[in-house]
């Protein structure tokens, strides 16, 4: 299942790209879904295997524009 992690800047999507990557955690840059109401456009999405890994090594970081995590529900985006 995808799981998204949702920023507020796209400059700090990116750099969450590339830095899960980095930590061997498969992530690509895509775009914000309309259910997650922020006006960035783009979040980084990986697999939920990587979900536990992925929390623990972003919240090391300091993304001031993090917005949270949403997972695929049927056809929506829920947070989590």
């Amino acid at each position: 299942m995808t799981i998204l992690a949702v920023f507020r800047s796209r400059a700090q999507t990116l750099d969450s790209v590339a830095a899960l990557k980095n930590a061997g955690i498969p992530a690509s840059a895509v775009a914000t879904p309309k259910e997650a109401g922020v006006g960035c456009g783009i979040s980084a999405k990986f697999e939920e295997n990587f979900f536990a890994r992925a929390r623990f090594f972003l919240q090391k970081r300091p993304y001031a524009s993090f917005s949270g995590f949403m997972r695929r529900t049927g056809d929506k985006f829920v947070y989590l």
